[in-house]
């Protein structure tokens, strides 16, 4: 569980709600229903207006993932390579063949095969960077999915409050009843700009850190099984491969300048 994610939502409607409630507010006068019908199919109908259906599905799919931790992948991922390269060493890189079976990762299985079926160090460079920089493309229009949901619907909620006014003005008969239904109105540009920025906005942050992680880890891959192609010592690789984890909490540029720097 991503403790920082989990408490971040507590704590920002914590505030929100608290301070309602010392204002002498309650919680039924924000819970409205049609308000939040307006803002979030709306905001659904114009993300879907933007973006294939198998982006935003992928991305659906993605949000859960902000509320966990990754584990220590880069971690597993490091031993991994380094028994690798224990075994590539003993018995050579053809050995490696018969590993292939016990790895679940796609990717490090590919990769794997590519350097066991001959291919040169630069040529399997060449491969797999094309398609991490292609992958790396795809995997940023699930960010901004979120980004744009953040966009519409503090629009959509304005359209909300227009239309409670437009209600509350064909009532003012009613003076009594105006001043309720105004409020009433307003809900709709809480929630949209309350989901915008408590949720769409954040989890497009947080998703992009835990894409670029991800990244992170292919890139490592990528050096790790080049070097066990070109024989180096497997201390060595672990001391090489170090520099991935040193720098995976904190460089979030792009993926193929690391990818460039570690294989210098």
């Amino acid at each position: 569980m991503d403790k920082a994610s989990v408490g971040g939502i507590l704590l920002g409607l914590f505030g929100i709600l608290g301070g309602l409630l010392l204002e002498g507010g309650t919680i039924s006068q924000i819970l409205q229903p049609t308000a939040a019908m307006i803002v979030f199919g709306g905001t659904a109908g114009a993300v879907l207006m933007q973006f294939p259906l198998p982006v935003v599905m992928s991305a659906v799919r993605r949000l859960a993932g902000i509320f966990f931790e990754p584990g220590a992948k880069l971690e597993s991922a490091m031993d991994m390579l380094v028994n690798l390269a224990n075994i590539a060493r003993r018995y050579g890189i053809v050995s490696l063949d018969a590993e292939t079976a016990s790895i679940s990762d796609p990717f490090i299985k590919k990769t794997l095969m590519l350097a066991v079926d001959g291919t040169e160090p630069e040529e399997l460079r060449k491969i797999v960077e094309l398609e991490l920089d292609n992958q790396a493309e795809r995997e940023e229009r699930v960010a901004q999915v979120f980004e744009s949901a953040g966009g519409f619907s503090p629009t959509v909620g304005i359209i909300g409050a227009v239309l409670g006014l437009i209600q509350v003005m064909q009532h003012l008969d009613k003076i009594d009843q105006v001043g309720r239904g105004i409020a009433v109105a307003f809900v709709a540009t809480i929630y949209g700009v309350g989901a915008a920025n408590l949720l769409f906005l954040p989890a497009a942050g947080k998703l992009r850190i835990r894409l670029r992680e991800e990244q992170v880890q292919r890139e490592m891959v990528l050096e790790g099984i080049i070097s066990i192609l070109e024989g180096m010592n497997p201390r060595m690789l672990r001391t090489s491969l170090r520099s991935f984890l040193a720098d995976s909490d904190v460089d979030t540029g792009p993926p193929k300048a690391k990818a460039q720097t570690a294989g210098t």
